[in-house]
């Protein structure tokens, strides 16, 4: 993963001052959220699926 950002040389201040309008801010906004946002869910389910594994022991 951290090999993919290296190589990716993407600029995100010139994206927006190109913009075709606000809503791409949105976007980008997203954009740059939705990996935290996917990896808290994959560790709040493993954490959930081993909490209740230990209880059923």
């Amino acid at each position: 993963m951290l090999l993919l950002t290296l190589i990716q040389d993407i600029n995100i201040e010139d994206k927006l001052k190109t913009a075709p309008n606000s809503n791409y801010e949105i976007g980008v906004f997203i954009g740059s959220m939705l990996p935290f946002v996917v990896l808290v869910a994959i560790a709040y389910t493993i954490y959930r699926y081993n909490k209740n594994r230990i209880n059923k022991d």
